[in-house]
This record gives C-alpha cells, structure tokens and sequence, in this order.
C-alpha cells in the first residue's frame, strides 16, 4: 500500500506540473501558443480556455472535493491528449511524444487513485 501511494503521488505530481506549466505557457507565451494552435488546425481562441480547464482538472484531482468531479477531470484530459497526440501525428510534427508521456502519466494517476480512494461514488 505504502509503494503505491508513493507511485500515486509521484505521478500525479509530475502530471500536475505538466499541466501547470502548460497552462502558463498558454498565458505567458501566447504568441507561441497562438502558432502552435494554428499549426495543428486549432482554433486560437479556445487557448485561454484550455489553460483554465487545466488548472481546474488539477485542483479537482488533487483536492478530490468531489468524486463525480475528479472522474470527470480525468475523461476531460484524456480526450485532450488523445486529440492533441492524434493532431501531432496528422500535423506530422513529430511532437506526438509529450501527449504520450501525458496520456501515461494520466492513465497511471487514475489506475492507482482508484485503487487507493475507490470508483467514484458521487
């Protein structure tokens, strides 16, 4: 129990700055981010959005005020890195590797707060 609460909070932190540093790139460097975006065939304007809803699945994981909340932070990226992963490989970028190494991270933070806290309950 002890080496998986460890392998929890390892990998969840790791993907909590993932996610931190992603959404205060989208802040700090928008310029970047804008031709990023544009570069995949995103719109521009979902960039701030984005960085918001970032901030907010980290708060609702690590807090775990809600259940029914923290699921849903998890789903909600979980289809952003499966999209972000499949737009690298469309874009034919080569930079499909952070999705993956998200998508992981996300999967093995999930696996294991199951397994420590249970299924959702409400």
């Amino acid at each position: 129990m002890k080496t998986q609460k460890i392998i929890y909070w390892v990998v969840t932190g790791l993907l909590s700055a993932l996610l931190l540093m992603s959404a205060g790139m989208y802040f700090v460097n928008y310029a970047q981010a804008s031709t990023n975006f544009t570069k995949l065939g995103y719109p521009v304007y979902i960039i701030y959005p984005l960085a918001i809803a970032k901030i907010l699945a980290v708060v609702a994981i690590l807090t775990k005020m809600s259940t029914k909340l923290k699921e849903w932070a998890y789903a909600g990226l979980f289809f952003e890195f499966v999209l972000a992963g499949a737009a690298h490989i469309v874009a034919k970028d080569g930079e499909v590797g952070f999705a993956i190494i998200a998508t992981i991270l996300l999967l093995t933070s999930y696996y294991f707060d199951s397994k420590l806290f249970g299924p959702a309950r409400t």
